[in-house]
């Protein structure tokens, strides 16, 4: 693990934010949620598929991208726990997979502009290696991969939360 230069937290102001999300690389993920609802209490859990055209903008390494994953959300106190599927393509996941199996793929810091975020990512050496946007019902919402493991041993994801949510494909427990 590489040292974490003083001076980019002055170039990373996001990074005072603190971490909003903790998301798993799962395999079965509805097999996941059931497990982390009866163990730990966490839900309702809302279950999404995150691909076109529900994501329509992605990319990856820099180039327009098409994958796909499921993915489930939920809160443990304020913090927001997200479990992720792998379902196709090319992603930060598919690597995770490959390099570590499953566990804890990222931690998530929320952001206000998007842009600025990841021009300011980038200005510091660290690049975006995968993202997402436009899955807000006013075409909002923004998430994007920094690569950062080399630092902490785990990715940082940039979120800029949609005004408001789709429906979800389902909620478990139902009726909560």
């Amino acid at each position: 693990m590489m040292d974490f230069p003083e001076e980019l937290m002055e170039k990373l102001p996001f990074l005072n934010n603190g971490i909003a999300q903790i998301a798993f690389v799962v395999e079965d993920l509805d097999k996941a949620v059931v497990n982390y609802h009866r163990i730990f209490g966490i839900g309702p859990w809302h279950f999404y598929t995150y691909q076109k055209p529900f994501v329509p903008r992605m990319t990856r390494k820099g180039k327009p991208a098409d994958y796909a994953m499921r993915v489930a959300l939920s809160y443990f106190g304020t913090m927001r726990i997200e479990l992720i599927e792998q379902i196709k393509g090319d992603t930060v996941y598919s690597d995770f997979i490959r390099d570590h199996g499953f566990g804890i793929q990222h931690l998530g810091v929320l952001v206000e502009d998007m842009s600025i975020a990841i021009r300011q990512s980038e200005e510091a050496g660290i690049p975006m290696e995968m993202d997402g946007a436009g899955f807000g019902p006013d075409d909002d919402g923004h998430y994007a991969y920094l690569d950062t493991e080399k630092y902490i041993g785990t990715t940082i994801e940039l979120i800029q939360r949609p005004k408001g949510r789709k429906q979800p494909e389902k909620v478990y427990p139902e009726g909560e």
